[in-house]
């Protein structure tokens, strides 16, 4: 190594600082010191950081630091696309620069998406093979432009990919929904490859091929774990990986590896062998009705045990896949028109392959949509070891995010994640928050309250709601653990008080979000998805309310099977699965509240449990540190004094 890199970062991220105006932060520099030094010493970390001290340059200055001494490779992996784009066009670019003016390296940086989220020019100009008219409602009478408003956009979606460099959804604006977006982009199975005629010029291809020769990567945990757990060679060789949002990595990269297989499926894929290949397909026909005949009569969840009828009906469908396999690759026909067809038959037989797994190393469940919809998904138990042994493996990795900790302690994520089982050692660290929680926030818990049950928040606790949202005169961001109890909540606060009651499900969250920041006392109610990814800072959000632990369904399939697993090995499945959720999701729940130093407010827990119960201390200490009271009066005095503007 030419230069130490704990010296060498720590000078960058001085430089970084400095050139983006801001003032050092003692979290951050702990941050890029020790990343720096696991990264010199081979090892993994895993960093809880709080909000505000600025992770993203905290690790990507070591990261390229490295690079550049070191003529490597370097991933960054993260949970959101909307993180990517910020890495890419904001954090990114001032760490090159800093770096190229320290080392003389300028690195290239480039982001890896999903084939799908860069639109298809094959597609979009109706030459695909699998493609219809995209102009069905145009009036034949009325010339040649679409009256309809699916025509109008695809329209602008065919003059803004001539114009864009990139092709990448996220660059279109404004935005189109996702129903007209799917006939602009094709998934990987779909694509014709070398044989589409627009080769040349696939924005999906020039991005694989960019990131190929890129100094640094910026992906998403769905490609990285693909790249895990398919063995795929997605980023070519990598020296030092890091995962941000990392408390959301396992249940990412487990949801991508799930495999669904439906009658419906099956039909399509024997649809596709028929017309684009003229194979006689009465085999998978038959086998998709056999699975069809099997699923019916099962109960919706976890398939604790295979029953023989499905075991019988997947292994004549294997056997009828597999011949379609072969039927496929020794077809003459076109080319275009043969992988369509083999992608239709491998989309198969990668579920088959998930099923054919080690029973108690997977998990199986029957869903519906609709009666007679019946849909089987198979999938890993656990991805720990895929991420241990080949996402890391014997690189250093620095895992990093504001909930890392549960319960005061790194083994449950380290564990989740596959650090235990990677050759490498590992240890993890909290660098704190810029922010001080006892002076610049409360938290109550309503310990009079009674517990909650499934039937919705009892009066009580949307009595307790109004009061609070009154006290606050609005600026209240409502976490509810299910949709029943958002919509009662949104009800009691829209029947009972006077501000503007923004509701999860009444239009994009991103468009409430930004509303709710505009608006100082309105009021946005939700469930999961707003209990993460929310960042307002100032009054407009002062007091945040949850209302109940968000423990996950006890008939969850994937819940069940995993809990199911750690009490064969002798554990408890309560405490290590839905315990570990729930303080996970009420961590990042606390944290919507203070997005600044200036930030003052309340966070309000309408469940007594985390007082009462002995599992509920688990939960507050993964909680930040906010002082405490249980005592009603006190709590709407302080959020009074809020709303008047005075936060002492």
């Amino acid at each position: 190594m030419s230069e130490d890199l704990v010296g060498a970062s720590g000078g960058v991220l001085d430089d970084v600082v400095a050139a983006m105006g801001g003032t050092p932060r003692e979290g951050q520099a702990s941050m890029a010191a020790e990343a720096a030094m696991a990264i010199e010493e081979r090892r993994h970390l895993m960093v809880q950081a709080g909000t505000g001290t600025g992770k993203s340059i905290g690790y990507l200055t070591p990261l390229l630091t490295h690079c550049a001494l070191n003529g490597v490779r370097g991933l960054v992996s993260t949970a959101t696309l909307a993180l990517q784009r910020q890495i890419l066009v904001k954090d990114a670019p001032a760490v090159v620069d800093a770096v190229a003016a320290r080392t003389g390296v300028r690195l290239d940086v480039r982001v890896l998406k999903g084939w799908s989220n860069y639109v298809c020019l094959h597609r979009l100009q109706g030459g695909h093979p699998a493609e219809g008219t995209l102009f069905e409602d145009r009036d034949p009478g009325a010339g040649t432009e679409p009256t309809g408003e699916l025509g109008r956009q695809i329209v602008r979606l065919r003059e803004w990919a001539r114009a864009s460099d990139t092709g990448d959804r996220d660059d279109l604006e404004p935005g189109v929904p996702d129903r007209v977006w799917h006939y602009a982009s094709v998934a990987k199975p779909e694509c014709l490859g070398r044989h589409c005629p627009l080769v040349d010029d696939c924005f999906a291809q020039r991005a694989r091929d960019a990131a190929a020769e890129a100094d640094v990567v910026i992906t998403n945990h769905s490609l990285f774990g693909i790249n895990a757990t398919e063995g795929s060679s997605l980023f070519g060789e990598i020296d030092a990986v890091v995962v941000d949002e990392a408390h959301e990595l396992a249940d990412r990269v487990r949801s991508q590896a799930a495999r669904d297989i439906t009658p419906a499926r099956v039909a399509r894929a024997a649809r596709s062998l028929r017309s684009a290949l003229s194979l006689d397909v009465s085999d998978l026909e038959e086998a998709g009705n056999g699975l069809g005949a099997a699923l019916a009569p099962l109960p919706d969840g976890l398939l604790e045990k295979r029953p023989a009828a499905l075991v019988d009906a997947m292994a004549v469908l294997d056997d009828a896949v597999r011949r379609a396999q072969q039927e496929v690759g020794e077809a003459e026909a076109d080319q275009a028109a043969k992988l369509l067809a083999r992608g239709a038959v491998e989309e198969l037989a990668g579920a088959l392959d998930e099923w054919g797994r080690d029973p108690d190393r997977s998990i199986a469940y029957v869903s519906r949509t609709e009666p007679g919809a019946e849909r089987l998904t198979v999938g890993p138990l656990d991805v720990a070891g895929p991420l241990g042994a080949v996402g890391f493996g014997e690189r250093p990795a620095i895992l990093t995010s504001a909930t890392l900790a549960l319960g005061g302690s790194f083994d449950f994520m380290a564990a989740e994640c596959g650090l235990a089982l990677s050759p490498a050692p590992w240890h993890g660290i909290d660098v704190g928050s810029p922010f001080d929680p006892a002076a610049q926030a409360i938290r109550y818990v309503a310990r009079r309250l009674p517990v909650p049950g499934r039937d919705g928040p009892p009066p009580a606790v949307l009595d307790e709601l109004v009061e609070l949202a009154q006290a606050s005169g609005g600026g209240v961001l409502a976490l509810f653990a299910s949709r029943r109890g958002a919509q009662a909540g949104a009800e009691a606060l829209r029947g009972r008080t006077d501000f503007e009651v923004l509701v999860q499900g009444e239009g994009t969250l991103s468009a409430l979000i930004d509303r709710f920041r505009d608006e100082r006392d309105s009021c946005l109610v939700g469930t999961m998805s707003l209990w993460q990814g929310v960042d307002v800072a100032g009054d407009s959000c002062r007091l945040v309310v949850i209302d109940k632990i968000p423990f996950p369904r006890p008939d969850d399939p994937v819940t069940r099977a995993r809990s199911m697993d750690v009490e064969r090995r002798g554990g408890n499945g309560f405490m290590a699965v839905s315990l570990t959720h729930a303080a996970l999701m009420m961590a990042q729940g606390a944290g919507r509240l203070l997005r600044s130093t200036e930030d003052r407010g309340v966070v309000a827990i309408l469940d007594p449990r985390v007082r009462t119960k002995r599992y509920g201390g688990f939960i507050m200490r993964s909680l930040p540190s906010m002082w405490p009271t249980t005592d009603p009066q006190v709590v709407r005095g302080a959020l009074r004094r809020l709303s008047e503007g005075d936060a002492q």
